[in-house]
């Protein structure tokens, strides 16, 4: 089964053949890095890309840095390559692109394995993930995230989403709303990580941090980012506040005091509290630890 409980806020993009960048990306402290095989790199220069990729990953310490690779679509005759490359070099995941039905996670699944196989690498240990750029991919996101055990998550894709449903970008985002929603029912059904689509004006950080704020409260995992300088800003938006961490060990706390009296209501915080906001509370320190803010012990 996918790993779904590590710290994945941000995900940023890689050209793959910009050597000088995918071999220093981790001084910026991502949770994640995604070498791209697929938009960023020319149609000449795949077989070049593939090289530069299994070279990295297999020289270059990326200190703890989740490596994952953006493949290119599977009805296309350089997913193989792909995946054979990415899998020999070690890569933590794939990134399936223009995901629309499980048969192609499916598909895909049996590619992976097959590398695994061939190099030597323990079956199953290789996670996927979809990236959901189309409506039919929104509307088949469930069917799609429990599509096999490898699937850490599922992401949107913006770009060919809003033109498919001839929609245009928006600086509050209204014409994504339905499809974040969708996706993240979806994904939470599922039991997978979901993660938000990129936001390309790099030079808006008001703007940014806007969206970083909407996503979070509306329960995102996590956002794909495009430039170094987002990665700070999104840990920051994402990690838990010193008054949410304190909040959620005072339930912790409440609740194990009153366990041995039988109560299911409290007041904690000024705030009525019950057990359901225990879970909350939990994931509230467990991220907060995850992300090496909080030093406390974990109920």
């Amino acid at each position: 089964m996918a790993v779904t409980n590590h710290i994945r806020r941000s995900m940023i993009f890689l050209n793959t053949q910009r050597a000088a960048l995918v071999k220093e990306a981790f001084v910026y402290h991502p949770d994640c890095v995604i070498f791209d095989l697929e938009d960023a790199v020319a149609e000449g220069e795949k077989d070049s890309a593939r090289i530069q990729l299994y070279q990295t990953l297999k020289n270059v310490d990326y200190q703890g840095v989740e490596r994952w690779v953006r493949v290119n679509a599977l009805d296309s005759d350089l997913i193989n390559e792909d995946i054979r490359a990415a899998v020999a070099g070690g890569a933590e995941g794939i990134r399936l692109p223009k995901t629309e039905t499980a048969a192609e996670v499916q598909a895909a699944a049996d590619k992976i394995a097959a590398a695994e196989t061939e190099f030597n690498r323990p079956v199953g240990k290789t996670m996927m993930m979809a990236a959901l750029e189309s409506p039919l991919g929104i509307m088949n996101a469930y069917e799609i995230a429990t599509a096999s055990d490898r699937m850490m998550g599922i992401a949107l894709s913006a770009g060919d989403y809003t033109r498919t449903m001839h929609a245009k970008r928006t600086v509050a985002g209204t014409e994504l709303f339905g499809a974040r929603s969708q996706m993240l029912i979806a994904a939470r059904a599922a039991g997978v990580m979901a993660f938000a689509t990129v936001y390309t004006d790099t030079d808006n950080e008001a703007g940014f941090v806007d969206e970083l704020r909407l996503i979070k409260d509306m329960g995102f995992d996590g956002k794909s980012c495009i430039n170094p300088k987002q990665i700070g800003v999104t840990h920051a938006v994402f990690n838990p506040s010193a008054a949410e961490i304190k909040h959620a060990e005072h339930v912790m706390q409440a609740v194990a005091d009153s366990k041995a009296n039988g109560v299911g209501v409290l007041t904690v915080d000024g705030k009525m509290v019950d057990i359901a906001w225990v879970e909350g509370a939990q994931r509230t320190l467990k991220l907060a630890q995850a992300a090496g803010i909080y030093k406390g012990a974990l109920v």
